[in-house]
């Protein structure tokens, strides 16, 4: 079943499930703020992505300029980061078995779809 991790508040990620639910595809709603991935969750999304965990990594968040920004962190340092503010996971992310894209730009998605 294709799953997307999803936040009501951001506009590419509503566009993307819009994309899905006119797909007619069968799909799970992962809402990622209020039940965060583990970090055993997001080293497979990672994994599945085929990227480093910085690719990942909204660096235009208040937590990351505060935080993070101009810091050397080491892979497991962001995924720790990650796992503690979730808000800093890109989004959205789309995933279909063994693969998943984040659905930026929206016609990533069709990698999902097929």
């Amino acid at each position: 079943m294709i799953q997307i991790y999803h936040n009501h508040r951001c506009t590419k990620s509503r566009q993307a499930l819009q994309a899905l639910e006119t797909s007619g595809k069968a799909f799970e709603v992962i809402y990622y703020l209020e039940t965060p991935p583990d970090l055993l969750q997001l080293k497979g999304l990672i994994e599945k992505l085929g990227i480093k965990p910085i690719a990942l990594i909204r660096k235009t968040e208040k937590i990351y300029l505060e935080k993070y920004k101009n810091k050397s962190l080491s892979d497991e340092a962001l995924l720790e980061a990650m796992v503690q503010h979730p808000i800093l996971i890109e989004r959205p992310i789309v995933v279909s078995g063994n693969q998943a894209v984040v659905a930026r730009p929206l016609e990533k998605i069709n990698e999902c779809l097929k």
